[in-house]
C-alpha cells in the first residue's frame, strides 16, 4: 500500500544536477588549462629575463622609431624603454590579446558546433535541460582556461621583475590580469555565437578566429580615423595593458562594456540556438 500522506520531494534532487555539464566540461579542460598557464609563465620569464640585455645594448626608443608607424599603431606599442611598456608590448599585447584572445574564440567555437557535428546533440537534448542553459553551462565552462590563464603569469611577472631590479607595483600587475578577464570572456563569447551559427565545427573555429583577428585590426587601424566609432565592437578597445602598467590606470568602465558585451553575445547565443533545427 502506499503511504499516506505522500513522502515530498527533496529538492535537492533538482540542485545537484544543476550546472552538471560546466563540471563535467570544466574537470575536462583542467589539464590543458595548466598546461597554458605553464606556457604563458614560461614566455613570461623569457620576456623579463632578455629585457635587460635589451636594455643595456639597444636603444630601445631608437628601436621603436625604426618601426613602421602603421605596425606600432596595430600592436598598442607606447614606449619600451620601461619594464612596463616592454611587457605590455611583447607579453601581453602579443600574449593576451592576440594568442589568448584568438585561442579562447576557437576553442569556444567547439562547444556546441562540434557535438552537432559529431552527431551527439540529439544525446544532449534528450536529457531534461533546455537548449539555453545548455548554452549557458558550455560557456561557463570556459572560466577554467580564462582563470587558469591568470593564475601563475602574474607571480612570475612581479617575482621576475624584482630579480632583475625593475619592480613593478604588484597592483597593477594584478590588476592587469584580472582586467584581462572580461576581454578574455569576451573574445570567448564571439566563438560561443559562431558555435551555435554554423553546424561544422571547423568552419565556425575559422570564423570565430576570423572575426577575432578583424575586429583586433579594425580597432588598431581605425583609431585616430573619421571611422574610429566603428572600432567600438571590438573587445579591444576596452583592455589596454599599457594604461595599467605604465599609468596604473584601470579601466573599470571599460570592463564593465567588455561583461555587457558577453552578456549579449551570450543571449544572441542561446536564442539562435533554441530556435534552430538540429539535423
Amino acid at each position: 500500500m502506499t503511504a499516506w500522506p505522500p513522502v515530498p520531494l527533496r529538492r535537492t534532487t533538482v540542485v545537484t544536477t544543476m550546472f552538471e555539464l560546466t563540471r563535467y566540461d570544466g574537470r575536462h579542460r583542467v589539464r590543458g588549462s595548466l598546461y597554458l598557464s605553464i606556457g604563458l609563465s614560461l614566455l613570461a620569464a623569457m620576456v623579463i629575463w632578455v629585457y635587460p640585455s635589451f636594455e643595456a645594448e639597444v636603444d630601445l626608443e631608437q628601436l621603436l622609431a625604426a618601426y613602421p608607424e602603421p605596425i606600432l599603431q596595430v600592436m598598442g606599442v607606447q614606449t619600451m624603454a620601461s619594464l612596463g611598456g616592454f611587457l605590455s608590448f611583447e607579453l601581453y599585447t602579443f600574449g593576451w590579446i592576440i594568442l589568448l584572445g584568438l585561442y579562447l574564440a576557437y576553442a569556444t567555437a567547439g562547444t556546441i558546433a562540434d557535438d552537432v557535428d559529431r552527431r551527439r546533440m540529439d544525446v544532449l537534448l534528450a536529457m531534461p535541460i533546455s537548449r539555453r542553459r545548455l548554452v549557458g553551462e558550455r560557456f561557463a565552462a570556459m572560466a577554467v582556461p580564462i582563470v587558469g590563464a591568470n593564475v601563475l603569469p602574474p607571480i612570475v611577472v612581479y617575482v621576475g621583475a624584482r630579480l632583475i631590479d625593475h619592480p613593478l607595483a604588484a597592483t597593477d600587475v594584478l590588476a592587469v590580469h584580472l582586467l584581462s578577464i572580461p576581454y578574455l570572456f569576451a573574445c570567448a563569447g564571439i566563438g560561443l555565437l559562431a558555435s551555435v551559427v554554423f553546424d561544422r565545427a571547423a568552419i565556425a573555429q575559422r570564423v570565430a578566429l576570423g572575426v577575432t583577428f578583424a575586429l583586433f585590426l579594425s580597432e588598431s587601424l581605425l583609431t585616430g580615423t573619421d571611422a574610429e566609432p566603428v572600432g567600438a565592437i571590438a573587445p579591444m578597445r576596452y583592455y589596454d595593458p599599457n594604461a595599467v602598467l605604465l599609468e596604473g590606470s584601470y579601466d573599470l568602465v571599460g570592463a564593465g562594456v567588455l561583461v555587457a558585451m558577453t552578456v549579449a553575445l551570450l543571449i544572441a547565443a542561446q536564442l539562435w540556438f533554441r530556435r534552430r533545427d538540429i539535423a
